[in-house]
């Protein structure tokens, strides 16, 4: 019989992550689950409160287990340091992520802003980076099909520079993460 009592999905540069935790309220028991996979359990503790933490793809985690009232508990997931609506607006401000259905796969591409690193279904590719009229285009390869991000700023600061997916010159919209 299964306590999850939790689940939560974490969008990182090389995909998105489930996050699952199992609490036994009773015996104290621990389990958590990455994208499936056990990397952590600990069956019997005496102390049903407290903190776990774990790596996802190389970025930090930790939930924490409170008592509300009697033996109710909360749960909550920190990534980097941060709780996770806040680690998500975070994301959402340096990462572009676009979702398409190529060569009858879906394809995630993801744009770090801050590094300009790209990624396609959770592997860093290699890209080179070209100077145009009215901005920047990054090319790099998805399987056999030629694929750029155009940088353009909108002429307003509080708006930045806007990316755009291009694959074999088709323009791909924004993910809704």
């Amino acid at each position: 019989m299964s306590d999850l009592v939790a689940a939560w999905d974490i969008a990182l540069s090389d995909g998105v992550h489930k996050v699952e935790f199992e609490h036994g309220t009773t015996t104290g028991k621990r389990i958590i689950r990455v994208d499936g996979r056990e990397i952590y359990r600990q069956d019997w503790m005496f102390k049903l409160v407290g903190k776990e933490h774990f790596q996802v793809s190389k970025t930090k985690c930790c939930i924490s287990i409170e008592a509300v009232s009697g033996f109710a508990y909360e749960y909550s997931l920190e990534v980097n340091g941060k709780p996770l609506k806040k680690f998500q607006e975070n994301q959402s401000r340096i990462m572009r992520t676009w979702v398409l259905y190529i060569g009858g796969v879906d394809t995630r591409v993801v744009l770090e802003k801050d590094t300009l690193d790209v990624w396609v279904n959770g592997e860093r590719v290699e890209t080179t980076g070209e100077f145009v009229d009215d901005g920047t285009e990054t090319h790099f390869q998805i399987g056999s099909h030629s694929a750029f991000i155009k940088a353009t700023t909108t002429g307003r600061r509080r708006d930045g520079i806007v990316h755009q997916l291009y694959v074999d010159e088709m323009e791909i919209p924004l993910a809704t993460e």
